[in-house]
């Protein structure tokens, strides 16, 4: 069932879909759930540890996905997993690749909704920027994808199948932890994580095993728009790097282009940060920040943000994002003159505000562009469409 409209989805857990077909499938669950899922299908105790072990390494390490293949299963055994287990990869609906070498994947589930991720090489490193929820509920202003209703949060199978599908398109198996070209993620996609915290949480474990895709927590960032409540829960559960979107530094402003504001100012939202557990100068918290032109782009809001920052002593750096136009956008990118006076202004107060390069525009995968091509006008765009329309009129 789709949720109607924009919502706060204060997280209500709802049972995942059952598979057509009646089998479980065994991604995005803990060696503890394979095992408990082995001993529901009747295998003893024992059998059921050892198949569970087996089934990991050929699932995590290998990226096998046919049973058939697990030489050390025995064979008479092999047909009866698959029978009953599945273990799955989302569909793929449409693959792009930009100019700059940016690729965009465009999935469907099994239930027909449709989501992104982007893989963005760079000569050190390969980031995969990975969904949590198919649309979003945020409805912040310069966000195409919040322009999309939120339908539904991603299971942990869907989180950590959009991973898998990675390594597998970069021919990343056997699971090496040297010279992979998929060397971090981002939950930065579609959704935000912290109102899908569990299947969050439990995705990221599995790719932060170090017997499965042993990823370092280093090298996973979570982006927020300021789910305060849950980020000291995301600190101690999941201990991956914190990005905020901060994108203004006034009430006023960021209560129009980040409406979760509203509910989460920004003194309670830095305060946040500050409390933050494993923050130090060593993993500093990355404050996102689009520029946009004649709206939060001054030398007095880089002041400002200055300001901020050391009156919360946070061990930070700011991410300035050139805002990524798509149609019917309501504004417009900062110039480049004005981007960089913004950023030395940051610089000579000693915090890093580094210029992010656009990256895969040409294919709408550059930040705050992704929205799935299926996606009719939500019900929030076309109010705010007819607003601005009367508002042009008057």
């Amino acid at each position: 069932m789709q949720i109607p409209g924009h919502i706060d989805p204060v997280p209500v857990p709802r049972a995942p879909v059952a598979r057509a077909d009646g089998r479980v499938d065994l991604v995005g669950l803990s060696k503890t759930q394979i095992r408990e899922a082995l001993l529901a299908a009747g295998l003893d105790e024992r059998q059921a540890k050892l198949r569970a072990k087996q089934l990991w390494h050929w699932i995590y390490n290998r990226g096998v996905t046919d049973f058939a293949l697990m030489t050390d299963i025995a064979k008479a055994q092999q047909p009866w997993l698959a029978e009953r287990f599945v273990i799955s990869r989302p569909e793929v609906v449409e693959a792009q690749v930009s100019t700059d070498g940016t690729r965009k994947w465009l999935l469907r589930s099994d239930d027909g909704q449709d989501y992104e991720m982007v893989f963005i090489p760079d000569a050190d490193r390969g980031t995969l920027c990975v969904s949590s929820q198919v649309g979003c509920t945020l409805n912040c202003r310069f966000c195409h994808t919040g322009t999309m209703r939120l339908v539904r949060n991603l299971t942990a199978s869907e989180i950590v199948g959009q991973v898998m599908l990675a390594r597998d398109g970069l021919g990343e198996w056997p699971s090496q932890p040297e010279g992979r070209l998929l060397t971090n993620i981002v939950m930065m996609g579609m959704g935000e994580p912290l109102y899908n915290f569990d299947n969050v949480r439990d995705a990221l474990r599995i790719v932060m095993d170090g017997d499965g895709l042993a990823l370092s927590k280093r090298r996973i960032t979570l982006s927020t728009s300021g789910v305060v409540p849950k980020m000291a829960q995301a600190g101690e559960e999941i201990g991956v790097n914190l990005a905020v979107s901060l994108h203004a530094v006034t009430k006023e402003i960021r209560d129009e282009i980040v409406p979760l504001n509203r509910k989460y100012g920004i003194e309670e939202l830095l305060q946040a940060c500050a409390d933050y557990p494993g923050a130090n100068n060593a993993r500093r918290i990355t404050f996102e920040y689009v520029m946009l032109k004649d709206k939060n782009d001054s030398d007095e809001d880089a002041r400002e943000l200055v300001r901020l920052i050391r009156k919360y002593k946070l061990p930070a750096k700011v991410n300035l994002i050139p805002f990524n136009p798509w149609p019917g956008a309501p504004y417009e990118c900062s110039d480049p003159e004005r981007v960089r006076a913004f950023s030395n202004i940051i610089f000579e107060a000693g915090i890093s505000a580094p210029v992010r390069t656009p990256r895969g525009r040409d294919i709408d995968a550059a930040c705050g562009q992704l929205k799935t091509s299926s996606e009719k006008k939500s019900r929030a765009e076309l109010d705010r469409l007819a607003e601005e329309k009367l508002a042009a009129l008057g």
